[in-house]
């Protein structure tokens, strides 16, 4: 009890802080002459929410395992998304992304906080923990690249319409934003590569009936985004193609990840 008391403490200082982040963010972006103290106060609430909503979520590891359930599967990967994300803007200007990606990281902790105990614990090893790690990490910088992609499409729309709102103008040009894009998909194509592999190396049920779908989705995916990153290396492909590909590409990693876990753990279980 003491325990679970500890981690629902851990979870909701994270929330707190992750919503005095988004509010600081916001205000920041909003502001025509943002102060440097809202910027640091931002980024402040924000390291120390990544902080507790890692603990939150990896102190159970050292002795129970690790929680590898729907709910739990997500926080983590916007728990990696966000350091991802934090780091970025430590030398690119895409504070906007975290608008779009604190609620939803505040929402997945509430649910874990209230659905504690519900979910199994997984014992992870070595070779299972690389593979586990290196795929959330591979998720997570390909989510931020998708929203990426989402916001280069919203730019791009704008200013060919002559009508840059606020939060566009507060954007990097629209060449560092696409090369930003192809950076991101390929950090995450090589955490998505490494991943597979220590699958195929360490994993014996790689293509076994439960996880069989899951497997060959992630190959799909895989493909997808390589022959982006080929297609943009030999043939300049860009602007919208680039943005619809990754779109596409993700679509089909997260029915790979979350669309196996929904079935098994919600359709199934039924």
């Amino acid at each position: 009890m003491q325990a679970i008391l500890t981690l629902t403490t851990f979870g909701s200082l994270a929330a707190l802080f992750y919503l005095a982040s988004w509010a600081f963010t916001a205000f920041f972006i909003k502001d025509k002459q943002p102060r440097l103290l809202i910027k640091r106060a931002s980024s402040f609430t924000w390291v120390i929410a990544i902080i507790l909503h890692g603990t939150f979520l990896y102190l159970p590891l050292f002795k129970d395992g690790l929680r590898l359930d729907i709910i739990s599967a997500g926080s983590q990967v916007f728990w990696l998304t966000n350091l991802v994300l934090f780091i970025t803007t430590c030398t690119r200007k895409i504070e906007i992304l975290a608008l779009f990606i604190l609620p939803p990281t505040i929402v997945l902790i509430l649910l874990e906080i209230f659905t504690a105990g519900s979910g199994k614990f997984v014992n992870v090893n070595g070779a299972l923990g690389s593979h586990i790690l290196l795929s959330l990490l591979g998720y997570s910088t390909l989510f931020l690249a998708t929203l990426q992609a989402l916001l280069l499409s919203l730019q791009s729309k704008h200013l060919h319409n002559h009508r840059p709102g606020g939060l566009i103008r507060s954007l990097p040009a629209l060449q560092d934003m696409e090369n930003l894009l192809f950076r991101l998909i390929l950090t995450g194509v090589v955490l998505l590569s490494a991943g597979l592999i220590t699958g195929f190396v360490f994993l014996d049920d790689l293509f076994g009936k439960q996880v069989l779908h899951k497997t060959i989705l992630s190959l799909i995916a895989w493909v997808v985004y390589t022959t982006l990153l080929i297609g943009h290396w030999k043939q300049g492909w860009r602007g919208k193609k680039a943005i619809n590909w990754t779109i596409v590409a993700f679509v089909l990693l997260m029915l790979a990840f979350f669309g196996s876990k929904f079935v098994q753990e919600i359709l199934l279980s039924k």
